[in-house]
């Protein structure tokens, strides 16, 4: 039954079945075909899956970004990262960069980070002398940020999946976040330099018109969000469900009456958009719980377990399997997809090898992310396209720079576990 599990959920996949509809249909027909349908169990593992109080922070969150990108948030982070960076060599990239680090710490999504900083900065870029498919490959790769730097809606997956604090997922993400987004600057610095890409007053409609003052003071009002989100969870105010419902009043205070460009006509299609992005979720995590449960049923995991065990014993061999897997993973799938498929499998894999599951969520999101910009499927990648009007195939091409980079930096936080397990010990404790 297990060859009959796998291969179907494979041949649904690669008809271009959607992924949750492909894992919950295998589960089925497995079930069938094994003679032991019982309508309570399946029904019982589809509300365990998405009977938790927890995802509610999903949508949540999500809604807190559409509503900050609506309300104005976005061009006073930009704003910001303009006055911190803009006057290097190679500044415009750099600031889509560091905008892209503050909006990931409201958003917690890679594509809606590009899209939001991707919309703004693309046009500047251009008159500054940056060709269009080098300025989309500066915001693809930036933008996957927004899944590193907490909140972030699939750190909060696979916490909920594997059964780990999200704080301490959260808090683990800061050090890597931010080496990825300094490592991506440096890159933009050099082949700034390289190529000659000019410097360019930096010039949104809006900044010309507002005096200094007030928009640092919006600027800073804007980044107060993800200040007042992980200063609430760390200092245990709220739970991270609540901090979400927080961040989504906040956002709502701030672009209606601070900002003035949120309207409710605004926030009510926010409200649309983020409840069909959550009943997909939703539907994906009921299909994969069953899915889960029959991987466990035909002793998959144990099985995995057993098969690496007589390859090796070391778990940085271990590691480095998970992460060439993982790779592929993230450039085939979308990250929920990738999570609440191979969470269950990887985990109980790198638990028998005594990792610690919290660390190797962190190593598993940061190779997902990666994913976000690799080809042939990187969701960024189409999105910066999308954004900067050119065609994915040149934006690949100017890319292979910043996944290289990335790639370093991954294994660098694989084999030095402290970057990742520093701030969680010092803050939280130690596991």
């Amino acid at each position: 039954m297990t060859a009959f599990l796998l291969i179907t959920a494979a041949i649904l996949l690669l008809l271009a079945v959607p992924i949750g509809v492909s894992l919950g249909a295998a589960s089925f027909l497995t079930i069938v075909a094994g003679g032991v349908f019982k309508t309570l169990i399946v029904t019982q593992k589809i509300m365990d899956g998405v009977n938790k109080f927890s995802l509610l922070a999903i949508p949540m969150f999500t809604l807190a970004g559409e509503v900050m990108t609506m309300g104005g948030i976005s061009d006073k982070l930009i704003f910001l990262a303009n006055k911190l960076v803009g006057k290097f060599k190679g500044g415009l990239s750099m600031v889509t960069t560091l905008a892209c680090m503050f909006f990931g710490a409201i958003s917690g999504s890679a594509t809606a980070t590009a899209s939001a900083i991707g919309g703004i900065m693309c046009k500047p870029m251009e008159e500054a002398g940056y060709p269009r498919d080098y300025t989309a490959a500066v915001i693809g790769s930036s933008g996957l940020l927004g899944l590193i730097i907490p909140p972030s809606g699939t750190m909060l997956m696979y916490a909920i999946i594997a059964d780990v604090s999200v704080i301490r997922m959260f808090t683990g993400g800061i050090i890597p976040g931010i080496i990825m987004g300094v490592s991506l600057m440096v890159i933009e610095y050099i082949r700034a330099k390289k190529h000659k890409y000019g410097l360019n007053k930096f010039e949104i409609e809006e900044f010309k018109t507002m005096s200094k003052s007030r928009m640092l003071i919006y600027s800073f009002l804007a980044l107060l969000s993800p200040i007042i989100i992980l200063g609430g969870i760390y200092s245990g105010k709220f739970t991270v469900t609540e901090a979400a419902g927080v961040a989504v009043l906040y956002g709502i205070i701030v672009g209606y009456f601070v900002f003035k460009k949120l309207t409710i006509k605004g926030i009510l299609e926010a409200c649309k958009k983020t409840g069909i992005g959550a009943s997909m979720i939703l539907f994906l995590i009921a299909a994969a719980s069953v899915f889960g449960w029959m991987l466990t049923v035909q002793q998959i995991p144990n099985k995995l377990v057993a098969l690496i065990s007589g390859v090796t014993n070391s778990p940085a061999v271990v590691l480095l399997l998970c992460n060439l897997v993982l790779l592929v993973a993230g450039a085939l799938l979308d990250n929920v997809a990738a999570i609440t498929l191979l969470t269950p499998v990887m985990v109980p894999l790198i638990k028998a090898y005594g990792i610690d599951p919290t660390f190797f969520g962190l190593v598993m999101i940061i190779n997902l992310s990666i994913g976000q910009i690799t080809p042939p499927i990187g969701m960024n990648l189409f999105v910066a396209a999308n954004i900067c009007e050119v065609k994915v195939d040149r934006v690949i091409k100017q890319n292979w720079p910043f996944i290289i980079i990335l790639i370093v930096d991954l294994f660098l936080f694989t084999y030095v576990p402290q970057l990742i397990n520093f701030l969680p010990n010092l803050i939280l404790g130690p596991v």
